[in-house]
């Protein structure tokens, strides 16, 4: 797999200076993200990944919460929905049962889908809810200050840990493969190429499907640490990151300046909530169940 991960084929819109921007509302650029940071590489990627899908566009819901990477719903010229802290994986869990055809992506931090929305990402990854869940996981809340997140690793300084990190951090990858998700991958932002096959993959997968992308955060994260700028932290990047598809999730854990393991970690096939939905209403009421109609006025 890691050969073809090295390239993605996209088709190029006719007229177009840039494949990202057909995608993008260009009136609202430019954007609030800083100079190194990551997030915007995530978007170029997942813009490449729509294309290389051949995803409906028409079809495609953008849900994100609050926090920096919360604003790529607000940049992207798709349904898309800003919703309330923590809150992005339950309206999209809505969305998604109310309209099955749509292929909903929840696009937000590690501190909005793991702090206040921790719980929503647990029982939807249990329930295999079939939607994606794009977080880019800077280790910090970057957007209020830089305070310590449920992922930020421990002998971190931080805006409430003046005297560096104590607490465990959350380790992304094995909490989403032990609740039961379909797809699980991580990579980092200086791995594009195979961030935008593994987004194009997840887009094809059914259930729930979740990739953490390990991203820069130099204004507040790397300049409190002394870690340097964005390309700095890219070098990094390079040097520290192993891939390993297929490793045990348990052996993933991030540290302030360890090894990075990158790759392909789950991919299973479950049943997914709708369909268990489906099979509990027929086997409940036989021929008196009839499947709502996608799309009906009465429903």
């Amino acid at each position: 797999m890691s050969e073809q991960l090295l390239e993605v084929e996209c088709e190029i819109p006719e007229g177009s200076f840039n494949p990202v921007e057909p995608f993008l509302r260009t009136e609202r650029i430019p954007h609030i993200w800083c100079a190194g940071c990551g997030i915007g590489t995530t978007v170029n990627c997942f813009t490449r990944a729509l294309l290389a899908s051949k995803a409906d566009l028409d079809k495609v819901a953008v849900v994100s919460g609050i926090g920096c990477a919360g604003r790529v719903a607000g940049y992207m010229r798709l349904d898309s929905f800003h919703t309330t802290h923590g809150r992005a994986i339950p309206f999209a869990t809505g969305l998604k049962l109310a309209n099955p055809e749509l292929q909903v992506v929840v696009y937000s931090g590690d501190g909005d889908l793991f702090a206040i929305g921790g719980n929503h990402f647990i029982h939807a990854a249990r329930r295999n809810m079939d939607i994606k869940v794009i977080c880019v996981n800077n280790l910090t809340y970057a957007m209020t200050g830089g305070q310590t997140a449920p992922t930020t690793p421990s002998h971190v300084i931080s805006a409430t840990a003046p005297y560096g990190v104590f607490e465990p951090a959350f380790n992304l990858v094995h909490l989403a493969d032990a609740c039961g998700a379909s797809y699980v991958a991580r990579w980092t932002t200086f791995h594009v190429k195979q961030l935008a096959r593994s987004m194009e993959e997840v887009l094809k997968k059914k259930g729930f499907g979740f990739i953490e992308i390990v991203s820069p955060c130099p204004t507040l994260y790397q300049r409190r640490n002394k870690m340097g700028d964005g390309l700095d932290t890219m070098k990094y990047y390079k040097q520290a990151s192993k891939i390993r598809h297929g490793a045990p999730t348990a052996e993933c854990s991030l540290t302030k300046s360890g090894e990075i393991i990158v790759g392909k970690f789950v991919d299973r096939e479950r049943p997914d909530y709708y369909e268990l939905l489906q099979a509990q209403m027929h086997e409940s009421l036989g021929d008196r169940y009839a499947e709502p109609e996608v799309g009906c006025s009465e429903c």
